[in-house]
């Protein structure tokens, strides 16, 4: 028995490719993946286990055969793991901008992206026999995902980020008196953009404030309508998860 498990750890620790020893690597990172999947399915994202499974296996896998070609066919020990390496990250990219959703000015899923093109570096770890690195760097991003979370929620407690959008009767030359407005209200203009229709007379105005839970709402939009001739006023969030 001690030479079976022996001969397992082997397998596991050789850097040539084996049956044994690449079994154990696709078993890990589906893991590594599946755990990353599950914090993302948690917050809502369409990508969750699955997906992340896959992507770490893939990566897993790739990584796998670009050892293995060489040490099979041209009698290279270590193979040539960069030509395929280079191809996946490449390939990562569009899943990544798949995962991101921009609507109106609000994006969502940039750290989702973030995270399939990290789980997919994991799974070529895991390919190319890293295991501790890949367990400490998937530790790390549910560390991120989970705990610095909660830090940002502690430190902006009682803040949103939000976006008013104003679409206006008048080409508008100067924000200052909106500015003044959302200083009375002790709201924070971090950004804003505009728009204009010069051959509809138009502007439209989105704010990026950050504004508190209490803030009353129609009082601060009745205060925005006197400022200019005023179409139309709303609130839209600004998700980046």
């Amino acid at each position: 028995m001690p030479h079976f498990f022996e001969f397992i750890y082997d397998s596991i620790m050789s850097i040539e490719v084996n049956p044994v020893g690449s079994i154990f690597k696709m078993c890990l990172s589906m893991l590594l993946g599946s755990l990353v999947g599950y914090e993302r399915k948690r917050k809502g994202q369409a990508a969750g286990v699955r997906t992340f499974s896959l992507i770490a296996m893939g990566a897993s896998m790739a990584m796998i055969l670009s050892i293995y070609v060489p040490q099979e066919y041209l009698g290279l020990k270590n193979g040539d793991p960069g030509r395929i390496a280079a191809q996946v990250i490449t390939g990562i990219g569009f899943l990544g901008a798949g995962a991101i959703i921009q609507m109106k000015g609000s994006i969502r899923g940039l750290t989702t992206a973030a995270g399939i093109w990290m789980v997919a570096t994991i799974g070529m770890a895991v390919g190319v026999g890293l295991y501790l690195l890949s367990i400490v760097a998937t530790a790390l991003i549910l560390f991120i995902l989970v705990e610095l979370e909660r830090l940002e929620h502690h430190v902006s407690k009682g803040s949103e980020s939000r976006i008013i959008r104003l679409r206006l009767a008048v080409i508008l030359r100067d924000i200052d008196a909106y500015r003044k407005v959302l200083e009375r209200n002790k709201i924070t203009l971090q950004n804003f953009y505009v728009d204009y229709d010069y051959d509809a007379g138009e502007t439209r105005l989105n704010l990026v404030v950050l504004l508190r839970e209490s803030t009353d709402y129609i009082r601060l939009f009745g205060q925005l309508e006197k400022l200019q001739p005023t179409k139309a006023i709303s609130l839209a969030n600004q998700l980046s998860i």
